[in-house]
């Protein structure tokens, strides 16, 4: 082997490190998502979420269509109340007639498995196995959250959903339409189907500032990989638009259970009907680095129970991961 050979050789060796070295196959991280994020003094509706997450980046063949696989695993909570946690009086006492959406936590565990491909589409398939009611904890940890922060009593959750077990799938789907240096534009699509959720949505997602390719970009919590993907950019920073129409035929956590509905002689448990159709916008900013994904997020929706007063309501959400591993 000449000197030519030996330098090609090494500075070869010297990028595959270097590529090797920039993956990151696990990722550990958490969301929050509170109404009081936004600062508006308001406690309604969809009021708390926290969800705990694990991903890892699947091996695949290099030279196929598809690019990268993430095989996610997350444990969350949901917490829905009406207008206000509270449904006392002025004198304090309870009026069933202030519950314009029912009490309701949902407390579940899933697993996803993404499918992402070079011609950036991606396939997102998902399970969720948990309850709605009250064996979720919703009243416990809203009463966790009002303690600690020294917020108002609670009152009104006798009439939560009851128990109701929920075993359902989904699927999102991405496909990118047009991209130009700073800005790009991707359809989105969702399905979910099964014991407790049955609804869908389309709509576009519109992308500005330093973006990754959807097969390795946190817009489609792609970024926990096995291959060397050369990304467009180091880092991404960029905001997000994404605006939707969601198609709602059922949902446990405003109607109760879909099966099993004979009546409990001790159930206190007020239902509603939910709004077929309803519109939401998320607006937002991803980070993605060397090792950390950070993103906040802003969700607006319109009234998606037909009893409730305010026509929408909207709530801050923080996403924090830390990518490890090679």
């Amino acid at each position: 082997m000449n000197f030519k050979q030996l330098a090609l050789s090494f500075l070869l060796g010297a990028c595959a490190l270097s590529a090797s070295a920039q993956i990151r196959t696990l990722e550990f991280g958490f969301q929050s998502d509170n109404d009081s994020f936004l600062a508006q003094g308001s406690d309604r509706y969809y009021t708390n979420g926290l969800f705990i997450y694990y991903r890892r980046g699947m091996e695949i063949k290099t030279n196929g269509k598809l690019v990268n696989k993430v095989l996610g695993i997350e444990v969350g909570q949901k917490i829905f109340n009406p207008i206000s946690g509270s449904i006392n009086d002025a004198n304090n006492r309870p009026q069933p007639s202030f519950i314009d959406r029912p009490f309701a936590g949902y407390l579940y565990a899933g697993a996803t498995l993404n499918l992402l491909y070079r011609n950036e589409s991606n396939f997102k398939i998902g399970a969720q196995v948990g309850v709605v009611g009250p064996a979720a904890k919703g009243k416990q940890a809203q009463q966790v959250i009002h303690d600690t922060f020294g917020f108002y009593e609670l009152s009104g959750w006798e009439y939560q959903i009851r128990n109701t077990p929920v075993i359902n799938l989904s699927l999102d789907y991405n496909r990118l339409l047009l991209r130009n240096q700073w800005a790009d534009l991707t359809a989105f699509a969702y399905v979910n189907a099964g014991t407790a959720f049955n609804n869908a949505g389309i709509g576009p997602m519109v992308r500005l500032g330093n973006f990754n390719q959807l097969f390795n970009s946190y817009s489609t919590q792609s970024t926990a990989t096995r291959n060397a993907i050369a990304p467009l950019h180091k880092r991404e920073l960029f905001f997000y638009y994404k605006p939707m129409i969601n198609v709602v035929v059922y949902d446990a956590t405003i109607q109760g259970a879909l099966i099993n509905k004979k009546d409990d002689a001790g159930s206190m448990e007020i239902t509603s009907e939910p709004k077929p159709l309803m519109l939401s916008h998320q607006i937002g900013v991803g980070f993605s680095g060397k090792r950390v994904n950070l993103g906040f997020e802003v969700a607006v929706h319109s009234r998606d129970v037909k009893t409730q007063r305010y026509s929408t309501h909207q709530w801050g959400s923080l996403n924090v991961a830390y990518r490890f591993g090679k």
